[in-house]
């Protein structure tokens, strides 16, 4: 079977890898060993984000309005998160071809911590170093420059998508 057209299904650690390592489907990771888990890629914290106002949601996006942002300061190598939302960027580098999209998911500890990790589908053609959102429930969590905080599950679809092509696009990219 060909691997690139292959079956639609969940992409194991071992096609994870190979996409990696030929093709680039994830760019700038810390510690491909430790990150790449059996059914997944684990992406790693970059930077954090209090968010300031209020946001603007319609239908077809032209009248959204995001809210501002105050990145927060790292103290040595850790920054402290109080009960709230907050948006994060990754470090990873993420090139999603067309036949195969992406799910992230909270990491595990994050969750046994009182927080959350909010993230939306990875569409098909996506290329970027995303923004996920952070919810903390507890009384606060202090989070490690680096640290991994989401999985990202591979999808491969039945065929190609005309792929991602909104505001998104390339995202990160200039960090």
């Amino acid at each position: 079977m060909d691997p690139e057209n292959g079956m639609p299904g969940v992409l194991n650690e071992e096609e994870i890898r190979r996409l990696i390592v030929e093709k680039k489907l994830v760019e700038r990771y810390i510690d491909l060993e430790k990150q790449l888990q059996p059914n997944g890629f684990d992406c790693t914290l970059s930077q954090v984000y209090r968010v300031r106002g209020t946001g603007k949601i319609d239908f077809d996006n032209s009248e959204r309005v995001l809210p501002d942002v105050e990145e927060l300061n790292f103290e040595g190598d850790w920054v402290f998160l109080e009960r709230g939302f907050y948006r994060a960027r990754i470090n990873e580098i993420v090139n999603l071809p067309r036949n195969i999209m992406a799910i992230a998911r909270p990491r595990s500890s994050v969750i046994r911590c009182g927080a959350n990790v909010l993230t939306a589908v990875w569409d098909s053609g996506y290329r970027g170093r995303s923004e996920v959102g952070i919810v903390v429930y507890s009384d606060g969590l202090w989070l490690k420059r680096n640290a991994r905080i989401v999985q990202l599950v591979f999808f491969r679809m039945c065929g190609e998508s005309t792929g991602y092509s909104g505001i998104y696009q390339n995202e990160g990219m200039e960090a």
